[in-house]
């Protein structure tokens, strides 16, 4: 039998820790130890949101629950915006992370905010300089069928889904990621990309054929949408275990 592995879930933007909760009983009922955390500004941290909460608080957030547990040989997982923290994690403390998983993700090099890897982004930040707020960008809202909220199209996720979503800093989008530490760079990688509709104007970045530790890179895909830990997290959860 294989020793359990340590998984720490990191969400996206706009959501929380919760949006994992269908695959973390999945990963725990094959023995797995499972962390999903909320990140400043969300969940049970949402009352701190504020200009201030970026990029850097979020690896912090991550960075100290790894120390705060000890935690080691993580395969550390990202969704969406959460690609960024990630590696930016990895680059603070690579010698804890085993494997980086790069969930429908944000694929940063050394440098780049989350406007350089998604330039789609400016455009929320733009829109939010118009309000009372300017700091504060909201969710994205629902769209038609096929594309819903975030790729989900059941109403009643929908309606879930729609109970943990919150504002997100501008900040998170415009700090660059620190990935000057070369340790980072030779930590295996996976990319898990969802295929499913995507609406029209975004342009996903093409994953690099080589990892930065120079093996091929190792992709797979999910007929799902953005939020495939909601629509498909059996399938998800699956192809998490195969990373391992």
């Amino acid at each position: 039998m294989t020793s359990p592995t340590t998984y720490v879930l990191v969400h996206g933007a706009w959501h929380d820790g919760r949006s994992w909760n269908r695959v973390a009983p999945l990963l725990t009922a094959q023995g797995h130890r499972v962390f999903t955390p909320s990140l400043t500004g969300h969940g049970d941290k949402a009352h701190l949101l504020s200009p201030e909460i970026g990029l850097v608080t979020h690896t912090d957030d991550v960075v100290d629950l790894i120390l705060d547990h000890n935690l080691n040989d993580i395969v550390l997982v990202g969704h969406s915006y959460a690609g960024m923290v990630i590696s930016s994690v990895a680059n603070r403390v690579p010698e804890r992370i085993s494997r980086l998983v790069y969930v429908d993700a944000m694929v940063p090099t050394h440098g780049e905010n989350a406007v350089d890897v998604m330039p789609l982004t400016q455009v929320l930040i733009d829109r939010a300089a118009d309000s009372a707020q300017p700091w504060r960008i909201p969710p994205l809202p629902e769209a038609p069928a096929p594309f819903g909220l975030f790729g989900i199209t059941d109403p009643d996720d929908i309606a879930w889904l729609k109970t943990t979503l919150a504002d997100e800093s501008v900040l998170c989008f415009q700090q660059p990621v620190d990935m000057s530490n070369p340790a980072q760079a030779a930590i295996p990688r996976a990319h898990i990309l969802c295929t499913g509709n995507e609406p029209s104007g975004v342009t996903r970045r093409p994953i690099p054929k080589l990892q930065p530790n120079g093996t091929p890179s190792r992709v797979h895909t999910l007929d799902t949408g953005h939020d495939a830990m909601v629509t498909r997290p059996a399938e998800l959860s699956a192809l998490l275990l195969e990373t391992t």
